[in-house]
């Protein structure tokens, strides 16, 4: 039997879900893009096989922002919840927000990404 992550928006228009045993890592990003997409000190995305992944409710509700040249941010029109990230240059990989699953998503966060720009102010473990 298939275990699944699942998540949903903020308004709960948007509800996904990702083969649970497809996940590669789990990671924090602090470059500028995320920070400024979520209004925190980084995203924090699990990386997830596309072909486990899919919109149970709502997928017209969700759009994408072409942040670069291959990235492409999903979020809700709705509410804006961030739900996704995705490169074109990986198509069979999706990148899920660990903040928007229910239950709490229980791995291990493995990477931190793009630390060169980390804020300051993020207070030293």
């Amino acid at each position: 039997m298939t275990e699944y992550l699942r998540g949903s928006c903020l308004c709960g228009g948007v509800e996904y879900k990702a083969d649970k045993k497809s996940v590669r890592s789990a990671s924090h990003c602090y470059c500028t893009m995320c920070q400024k997409q979520h209004g925190a000190a980084s995203g924090t995305y699990a990386n997830v096989a596309s072909a486990g992944f899919n919109f149970e409710k709502g997928a017209d509700l969700v759009t994408e922002f072409h942040s670069s040249d291959h990235g492409r941010r999903g979020f809700c029109k709705v509410c804006g919840s961030t739900l996704t990230w995705r490169s074109t240059q990986a198509p069979d990989r999706i990148a899920i927000t660990l903040g928007t699953m229910e239950p709490e998503y229980e791995g291990p966060v493995q990477h931190e990404l793009h630390t060169d720009t980390k804020p300051r102010w993020l207070p030293t473990a």
